[in-house]
């Protein structure tokens, strides 16, 4: 092929046309729009509403002021506060790993000591949510 002719032009006379490799980088990869996240576990509206029910009548005995919500891959954990420079005073734990074996919820102390763990979380919140008694000795 000589320079000015076309490549039909060199083929029409018996020349062959080699062709180049492009020097144009290659697209970008497209990146997802949609990167979905790790799941969490999460405590839903039912679950909400039991913890709820409790918080609020022990914030409005004036005991409780703040709480947190924390959502992990392994547990949902309510965490309850008498201030908010504290740190909390119970905490209320999701644990689906445990539901088969001891009970997915549990209520700890600020200590860390579990005190109450089970399947139904009205019965676990019964923990925090005992009034004193008075005992006449």
């Amino acid at each position: 092929m000589s320079q000015g002719e076309t490549p039909d032009e060199a083929k029409q006379q018996g020349g062959s046309v080699a062709p180049f490799p492009s020097r144009r980088a290659p697209p970008p990869a497209a990146e997802p729009a949609f990167v979905p996240a790790a799941p969490v576990v999460s405590f839903d509206r039912h679950e909400l509403r039991e913890i709820f029910n409790v918080y609020g009548r022990r914030v409005a005995d004036g005991e409780w002021r703040d709480y947190a919500l924390d959502f992990l891959p392994e547990k949902a954990v309510f965490s309850i506060y008498r201030r908010a420079s504290e740190v909390p005073l119970y905490r209320v734990e999701k644990d689906p790993a445990l539901a088969r074996r001891q009970g997915a919820y549990s209520v700890v102390a600020a200590t860390g000591l579990i005190l109450k763990r089970g399947p139904d979380l009205a019965r676990v919140l019964q923990a925090i949510d005992r009034k004193p008694r008075l005992v006449v000795v």
